[in-house]
């Protein structure tokens, strides 16, 4: 059994707040400059310059990529070998969101849902958990700006819509969206589960690394096509046109009940701010 003090999360926590939101990771950055180099629009191209340039600035400067430094969403993965001495993992990430918000001058954003009284410091984060083997944490964030996770649906579809369906839902909903999350962006789509599982795991796509693709073949070969299908539709960056609408299309599935089929399509902003660290 091993040992690990809730002020070491806590602490974790905070320093990877902060650098999800100064640090835009390699994987999205090379993304940008891969696809500017397949533009032909002129437009686009510059735009994806100017994406380019702002991770490097806010790098250089650290300051933040964006002015929307989001909503703190984690994906915890906790070994049945691990004892947490101290404050509850609840308790020790709040702790440590409260501080990397403050202590980094991150904007904060989370307000109560009726009154819209500020928390502030950001909390409470949106956490997700999980048991696994072993006797490590793992611990994902994501600042979840909410230009992008207000243009998300979900749709309880009929099981007789389909693959059809499933396809013409995803692409209405980008259509829908247009410029308004900052293009280009990834798009995460949850299919099956019930209402709250399929959000959930359209929120697990958002985490992974661009280029990634779901282990299944068939999957695979699906968000390889929407993602064409999404790019043919010519919002391009920032709206203004182009082949890069979407970096990525990222699927994830759940076994669902033989009456249903959940859809939820979870759009994120260009600015795909992701920090992973292992205890």
């Amino acid at each position: 059994m091993k040992t690990i003090n809730s002020k070491l999360i806590e602490d974790v926590v905070r320093d990877m707040c902060i650098d999800g939101c100064i640090n835009l990771n390699d994987d999205v950055v090379n993304s940008f400059k891969k696809n500017r180099d397949n533009e032909e629009n002129e437009v686009a191209k510059n735009i994806l310059n100017i994406l380019i340039d702002n991770a490097q600035i806010a790098k250089n400067l650290n300051k933040p990529l964006c002015q929307d430094t989001g909503m703190a969403v984690f994906f915890v993965k906790i070994g049945q070998d691990v004892h947490v001495k101290g404050d509850t993992i609840t308790e020790a990430i709040n702790k440590g969101v409260s501080r990397g918000y403050t202590d980094g001058y991150l904007r904060k954003s989370v307000v109560s849902p009726i009154d819209r009284i500020n928390t502030k410091d950001n909390t409470p984060a949106v956490i997700h958990y999980e048991m696994i083997k072993g006797d490590n944490i793992e611990i994902e964030y994501a600042a979840k700006g909410f230009g992008s996770e207000n243009m998300s649906k979900m749709k309880m579809l009929k099981p007789s819509d389909g693959l059809d369906g499933i396809k013409e839902f995803i692409l209405q909903t980008v259509k829908d969206a247009g410029p308004n999350p900052c293009p280009p962006i990834i798009v995460g789509v949850g299919i099956g589960g019930t209402v709250d599982k399929c959000a959930q795991i359209s929120k697990k796509a958002l985490f992974r690394e661009v280029g990634e693709h779901n282990h299944d073949e068939f999957i695979k070969e699906l968000e390889e096509e929407m993602l064409t299908k999404v790019n043919e539709l010519g919002i391009g960056p920032q709206g203004l046109g182009g082949k890069t609408t979407a970096l990525a299309v990222n699927i994830e599935t759940f076994p669902t009940h033989i009456a249903g089929l959940p859809v939820v399509v979870n759009i994120n902003c260009h600015s795909s701010r992701h920090k992973k660290i292992i205890l």
